[in-house]
């Protein structure tokens, strides 16, 4: 009998205890507030945009290429545009800074031609505002450990911020078998003219990769076209899609130099950066053995093209034939006209000479005499 008290009254003290638990557990899942959860991404919405990556095993040849992307040029004006923040769209640059303020997304020492997206080079945030001399205010994080940084819109420099470094890779993936760029990091650049005015200096900020931004830009729709105002790419499509103008500055290789360095002339520079571009757009077509039908079309094409320039050169030439042709009978005309002319008037001197001869020869009469 004791043991069964024991047990009933055990069962009623756990039956009593569980709403309590409830409520506790309640209070635990409510601590976050909502406006903390704004602008925060869920873990499922972070799986959408983590993708499996190719391995170094499955990349028998890549390239790594930088790129220059002056934000004055029309088709990069979609990240400049807007400077102040609307309802719908926002700078580009303010919005990489907002993100690293809030601590969402690391960045980088800029480092010319030794990129290292370690912990080792990762710059604090405060020292980038500082070093750029942006006002913030400090703020205390959900955690004592994590600090956020408060910046207001107007102090954010997006009008100095005309260009941005680029460096991507070219790929070939043999897995797929595709060949394709990879876009990696940007660097925001400073145009910043000094105390006494004069040309604006261009100071690197920082690097940061761009697969930690990228789901982000993703959600953010820009405006790309003047006569199409409806937005329909965000600015993860507008880089995928290569809405953008690039300039090649640098490539990697091994003395670490720029083209601006290996070639100081414009021509000689503008020539490499030409030759370059069409390297990668030939790699493609230079990895796979054409079959036998696609060389018939492909000579067949270079014989209508030959053929083409063939015929155009023959109706130069016969134009250029007829034109001496129709120079030479004009100059022939005219030489038989002045002929013509200097003929009709010696005859005609011929003639009146003949008259006055007549007229002038004496006239003897002859009488006959018986």
């Amino acid at each position: 009998m004791k043991v069964t008290v024991k047990i009933v009254a055990a069962a009623v003290a756990f039956a009593c205890t569980m709403p309590v638990l409830h409520a506790q557990n309640r209070s635990t899942v409510r601590t976050v507030s909502p406006k903390e959860e704004k602008n925060e991404l869920s873990v499922r919405a972070q799986s959408l945009y983590d993708k499996a990556g190719i391995t170094e095993a499955d990349i028998p040849w890549m390239r790594v290429i930088y790129r220059s992307v002056d934000l004055t040029k029309e088709k990069n004006m979609p990240l400049y545009y807007p400077e102040e923040s609307m309802e719908n769209q926002e700078n580009m640059f303010r919005l990489i800074v907002r993100l690293m303020a809030d601590g969402k997304v690391p960045v980088y020492e800029y480092l010319d031609g030794r990129e290292i997206f370690t912990e080792a080079y990762q710059l604090k945030v405060k020292d980038v505002l500082d070093r750029y001399h942006i006002p913030y205010e400090e703020k205390q994080g959900r955690t004592s450990k994590t600090v956020t940084f408060g910046i207001e819109d107007s102090d954010i420099p997006t009008n100095e911020v005309l260009s941005y470094y680029m460096r991507e890779k070219w790929v070939f993936d043999q897995r797929n078998s595709k060949f394709y760029p990879i876009v990696e990091a940007l660097c925001p650049v400073l145009h910043r003219a000094g105390d006494f005015g004069g040309e604006a200096v261009k100071y690197p900020m920082f690097w940061v990769r761009y697969n930690d931004i990228k789901p982000y830009l993703s959600q953010q729709y820009i405006l790309t076209n003047n006569e199409n105002n409806v937005q329909h790419y965000t600015f993860d499509d507008y880089f995928q899609l290569r809405l953008f103008e690039g300039e090649i500055y640098k490539t990697t290789n091994l003395r670490n130099m720029s083209l601006m360095q290996m070639y100081p002339s414009d021509t000689a520079r503008v020539a490499a950066q030409t030759k370059i571009e069409n390297q990668l757009k030939s790699f493609e077509d230079n990895l796979w053995v054409k079959m036998p039908e696609q060389e018939d079309t492909d000579v067949k094409s270079k014989a209508k093209d030959k053929d083409s320039s063939d015929v155009k050169e023959e109706d130069n030439n016969s134009k250029k034939e007829q034109k001496a042709t129709v120079s030479r009978s004009t100059r022939s005309s005219r030489g038989t006209v002045s002929k013509s002319k200097s003929s009709s008037k010696s005859s005609k001197v011929s003639r009146s000479s003949s008259r006055s001869a007549s007229k002038s020869a004496p006239v003897r009469s002859v009488r006959r005499t018986k």
